[in-house]
């Protein structure tokens, strides 16, 4: 068999004949590094440089959102026209001259944005967030048809000025309960009209933004998808509705699609509650991705768990995926890939951020914020702090989250 650094430092074609110069690739990170009003930085060019110096085939950003009125954070970038593109184009630039490619992944919240952030929050369906949430999330309004059209359009504009600016491709973020996820929900999506109340109906959605998407854009740039292969919910997306999901966008041209999963109110996505099995594979989702291999041929990306050379060689000689998708390991250490190209294991150990706080440990909610302190510190020139105070991360985050949301609805009203 050949060897693991073997295999990872192979590129791959895409069907639309698009290479990827390797086998690993960042996934989709919130970095949180735009301004208040949604700019964006310099922060995200040195940030992307960091990584693309780090060896990283292929860098997917994290939320680019299409509609500055619908925030999942302060501190999001929001790309509606081409106000930035300057600054997009030295963004993509800053990955693509030192040889990696760069997606910018584009997402709408939908319901999951916090409270206060949004005027108010857009779902498919009225449908409250658990009551341990409800502190946090508020019931968003039922969307009309108007506005699900108005989305869609958005998508397409925004995947337009991205190609524009240079970036190598997009992915649609349809996983972790975003928008395009509770467009794909039975539990969060029971409209009763052309976008839901059937499986077909509910993936009506997703169909219609690549469509606009792939319009905008052309057959030669790359439009991928991040999608969970359940969301781990009673009453929830399935694995059976993700294949037929998966099935429904290999047929109508998709070029890769990264398998992830869970929502804020179950984070599979990060490892919470995985099987013991599972852990010793390291790969969260390559079950399901086995199963989608089956069925399709469109390259997968599998995202979540992998910590060792030998699981990445191992997933790969499988046949079942096509890319490694590694996020907090690069937070950590951005020039991971390198090592691992090399035949060498990663430095640090990816490990859960615990707080001792019951209600944050069990929304996972520090395997998110600590981990975007880490990129902060990268976006400045520093190095990361593999061992920083979980206590103190979740202190210096919540103070920070307040700041933002109230500087971003003042200056909304101004």
């Amino acid at each position: 068999m050949a060897r693991a650094q073997d295999l990872l430092a192979q590129p791959l074609t895409l069907p639309n004949g698009t290479r990827l110069p390797n086998r690993l690739a960042k996934s989709a990170l919130s970095e949180t590094l735009g301004t208040m009003d949604n700019r964006v930085t310099s922060k995200l060019v040195r940030l992307y440089e960091c990584w693309a110096r780090g060896g990283t085939g292929l860098l997917v950003t994290g939320n680019v959102m299409i509609d500055r009125r619908a925030l999942g954070e302060p501190g999001n970038v929001v790309v509606e026209d081409e106000r930035d593109l300057a600054l997009l184009k030295a963004w993509a630039d800053g990955a693509t001259r030192h040889g990696a490619a760069i997606w910018a992944q584009l997402n709408h919240p939908g319901k999951q944005s916090p409270k206060g952030l949004n005027k108010q929050n857009i779902s498919p369906s009225a449908i409250p967030f658990k009551a341990d949430m409800q502190a946090f999330f508020d019931t968003p309004r039922e969307m009309t048809e108007a506005e699900i059209e108005d989305v869609i359009r958005r998508f397409a504009v925004t995947a337009g000025i991205i190609k524009k600016a240079g970036f190598s491709g997009v992915q649609i973020h349809g996983a972790h309960g975003y928008l395009v996820g509770q467009f794909l929900s039975p539990k969060h999506n029971i409209r009763e009209d052309g976008w839901g109340g059937t499986a077909e109906k509910r993936r009506r959605f997703v169909l219609e933004v690549y469509r606009a998407i792939r319009a905008e854009v052309g057959p030669g740039f790359p439009v991928g998808i991040k999608l969970n292969s359940a969301d781990f919910q009673r009453g929830g997306f399935t694995e059976e509705e993700s294949l037929a999901t998966i099935e429904a966008l290999a047929a109508v041209g998709i070029d890769m699609i990264e398998i992830s999963g869970g929502t804020y109110e179950a984070p599979a996505m990060a490892g919470v509650k995985a099987k013991e099995s599972t852990l010793a594979r390291e790969a969260y989702f390559l079950e399901f991705a086995e199963k989608v291999r089956e069925t399709v041929s469109v390259p997968l990306m599998v995202t979540g768990g992998f910590r060792s050379l030998g699981a990445m060689g191992n997933a790969l000689a499988s046949g079942a995926m096509d890319m490694v998708g590694l996020g907090r390991p690069l937070c950590i250490e951005p020039d991971a890939s390198l090592r691992l190209l090399a035949g060498e294991e990663m430095r640090h150990r990816v490990k859960p951020i615990v707080t001792g706080i019951g209600m944050v440990d069990r929304m996972a909610l520090m395997e998110v914020s600590w981990y975007a302190r880490q990129m902060h510190r990268m976006a400045v020139g520093k190095s990361p702090k593999p061992n920083e105070s979980p206590l103190w991360s979740l202190a210096a985050t919540v103070l920070g989250n307040v700041r933002g949301t109230l500087q971003t609805r003042r200056l909304r009203a101004s």
